[in-house]
């Protein structure tokens, strides 16, 4: 084994954690530092009125590999919960089944062709091997479900998802990105008809949890609430890191933290570099969170095409996890430049109340038990055509220098076993 370093990690969600954690399992020494009091990133939890919830909502997919790996390595798998959920749709001003080929042909207001097409897409989709995405990195996504669906289904079922979801990108967006969320949903099938997911036995902070006291148990150290404000660069090699406190002496340095943040903390990176860093885009969430004492439809995973709401869909996430009371996520997706995202969390909230009391009139104002706004500026990475050559190296041209974020592993989307799997990687790939 290569002689102990000692490495500072920036940002301790779920990829810094996994960059920590290997590194403390090939025996050398992580520091980790968080500009939050919590670990965690968008994976952390949050006292919702009592109840210990994830910020934003999480699910696990059977072929979550990496992450159902990590549970095995911490003595963890016996917390694995599987939950065979459903989807629907809300369409037409009525709530419908969808998510198999059942759902689909009994769908209301779409013709037998449109939905034939929709279906023949989504099934060639899952069945595209994981390696063969390359032909489709530089091929726009709405041009190619366009071409595969039809204007009537792509009007229907896709325009709506695509507008809510990324505004003024949504016509300039990457189709093997979107294809490997289709493919990720498609493969948590464990039949045609059958949708299996997975939660933790305690939410996700029984992964965060367990990660940070194994890397602690071995000699890692996390220093919460000290975000760092400068990496320290000189003549081409790196330092170590600057942070409220002062300065601190590391080997090597691996940033996890979004990559719109890399520019100010590394202002000394070459140019070039640095105008790489600029040019990504990313969009903003609000996510609304709801506790009630009635469920609004059976339904995981509700997608929603209405004139009246201004959401892709919503995620009714004790219909995977249950808990003593009905906890809906609602996420709204923008630009962090749009004006919507500096409006106040109360416009927010009284849209989801209006929104679900919508699709299930028999909830009333009484059945709300508490509501909350969570939100995060760099969410979701914008991916267009030819994304793949924009992303910056995460070996960066200074020595001893690591960047990355959930970016680097496209075209998966962002997701907490990608980033185990890929924060992994890159901590053998430091100390190599």
């Amino acid at each position: 084994m290569n002689h102990p370093q000692r490495v500072a990690v920036l940002g301790a969600g779920p990829m810094g954690l996994a960059v920590a954690y290997q590194l403390a399992r090939d025996g050398h020494t992580p520091v980790i530092f968080e500009a939050d009091d919590r670990v965690g990133g968008m994976t952390a939890s949050f006292d919702f009125g009592g109840l210990k919830i994830e910020r934003y909502y999480h699910f696990h997919c059977i072929s979550d590999a990496g992450f159902l790996t990590m549970l095995d390595e911490l003595g963890l798998a016996d917390r694995m919960r599987w939950t065979e959920t459903k989807m629907g749709y809300w369409f037409d001003k009525r709530l419908q089944a969808w998510g198999n080929p059942v759902a689909l042909l009994k769908f209301k207001g779409l013709s037998l062709t449109a939905k034939v097409r929709y279906g023949l897409h989504a099934f060639l989709s899952t069945k595209r091997k994981r390696e063969d995405w390359r032909p489709l990195d530089h091929i726009e996504a709405t041009g190619w479900i366009r071409r595969w669906v039809g204007e009537e289904a792509w009007r229907s079922l896709w325009q709506r998802l695509f507008d809510y979801k990324f505004y003024d990108y949504s016509d300039n967006l990457s189709a093997a990105w979107i294809w490997s969320r289709i493919r990720r949903i498609g493969t948590s099938r464990y039949s045609m008809f059958r949708e299996k997911l997975g939660y933790l036995d305690g939410g996700s902070d029984t992964l965060l949890h367990g990660m940070q006291q194994w890397i602690t148990d071995h000699g890692g150290e996390f220093r919460l609430s000290t975000p760092v404000t400068r990496v320290v660069i000189e003549n081409g090699t790196v330092r170590g890191v600057e942070t409220p406190a002062g300065f601190e002496a590391f080997d090597k340095v691996v940033s996890t933290i979004p990559l719109p943040f890399v520019p100010r903390v590394m202002p000394d990176l070459p140019a070039d570099i640095l105008a790489k860093f600029s040019a990504l885009k990313n969009v903003a969430v609000v996510c609304v969170i709801a506790k009630l004492r009635k469920p609004v439809t059976e339904n995981f995973w509700l997608n929603t095409n209405d004139d009246d709401m201004d959401i892709p869909g919503l995620v009714e996430y004790t219909n995977l996890r249950p808990l003593d009371q009905h906890v809906v996520y609602v996420p709204f997706y923008m630009p962090g430049e749009h004006p919507k995202y500096a409006e106040a969390n109360e416009v927010f909230t009284d849209k989801v109340r209006r929104y679900l009391k919508t699709i299930n009139p028999s909830l009333t104002d009484e059945d709300f038990i508490d509501i909350r706004a969570n939100r995060y500026r760099y969410a979701q990475p914008i991916c267009p055509p030819g994304y793949l050559e924009s992303i910056p190296p995460r070996k960066l041209p200074v020595h001893g220098l690591w960047v990355a974020d959930t970016s680097h592993y496209y075209p998966e989307d962002r997701g907490i076993s990608e980033s185990i799997d890929f924060g992994r990687m890159m901590a053998r790939e430091v100390v190599a």
